[in-house]
């Protein structure tokens, strides 16, 4: 194993900032208005306080440890997410000596109320600020080729300016409204002359889903590992095109990883104190 680099360093600190929010975890149970969740004697106070549910011994400590696992389980997840996502705009940011301005993208959008909301998507990479013209041609050619597997009409391709990306960790569910939200920020993408591409980080996506984004001239990047195809493998692409080994970097530090998680599981899941 090579030696810990101070950029690999940055790296696991982005992806372990974001991991660590998981052990603060405390459901909330519909009280939304409390931000940071209920602690154990809020949630015995509620349920008891409610004839229904302490008919059925529901203010029972098992009870709370169950909603924190549930729960505690789907913020790992997003966090995960939200750490990898950070990453991925720091590895095109330094890899492609781009700035931060540069690798971040929104648009607004009028509400049906009238009001103007602001929208992002994960990443950006402009073609033209990208200094390095090994690079930018290696990159336009991707494009290129991308498009072309999408059918996407070369008239339109000539009036792209660069990528915009959409990272995820992965995506098991069918949940309709965030496709929806999701080709309408394709469609938005073209529009202001962006290719768009949803990277995958595992390969965890529902196969109907990625057969829909296709459809709607997304690329799409999966976490593919020995495919050697940077228009279909998240890895390949990171190596291949942006420059950065990314697969190798996740591989070579997987026991940080996997010792916080570890370490969150066991506080998520540990038998809950009176």
């Amino acid at each position: 194993m090579k030696p810990t680099t101070d950029q690999d360093k940055e790296y696991i600190t982005i992806v372990l900032d974001a991991i660590r929010v998981c052990a603060q975890y405390k459901p909330k149970f519909g009280q939304g208005s409390k931000r940071d969740g209920l602690t154990l004697d809020q949630f015995r106070e509620l349920y008891q306080d409610d004839a229904f549910y302490s008919w059925f011994g529901l203010d029972n400590p098992m009870m709370y440890a169950a909603h924190k696992a549930a729960g505690g389980m789907t913020s790992i997840y997003r966090q995960i997410g939200i750490g990898c996502e950070r990453l991925f705009r720091k590895i095109i940011s330094d890899s492609l000596a781009l700035s931060e301005e540069d690798v971040t993208w929104s648009y607004q959008v009028t509400t049906p109320s009238g009001r103007r909301r602001t929208l992002y998507l994960d990443g950006r990479v402009p073609l033209d600020e990208i200094v390095d013209s090994e690079k930018k041609y290696r990159f336009r050619e991707w494009m290129k080729q991308s498009a072309q597997a999408l059918d996407v009409e070369d008239r339109v391709f000539q009036s792209l300016s660069g990528v915009v990306f959409e990272v995820r960790q992965g995506y098991k569910s069918k949940d309709s409204k965030r496709q929806n939200a999701d080709i309408a920020n394709a469609a938005t993408a073209y529009t202001r002359g962006y290719f768009p591409c949803a990277v995958i980080l595992s390969n965890q996506i529902d196969s109907d889903v990625s057969t829909r984004y296709r459809t709607e001239k997304w690329s799409v990047l999966t976490g593919v590992i020995g495919a050697n195809n940077p228009l279909i493998s998240t890895y390949d692409f990171m190596r291949d095109i942006v420059g950065y080994d990314l697969a190798t970097f996740l591989r070579q530090n997987s026991s940080i990883f996997q010792n916080e998680i570890d370490t969150i599981l066991h506080s998520l899941l540990a038998p809950v104190s009176l």
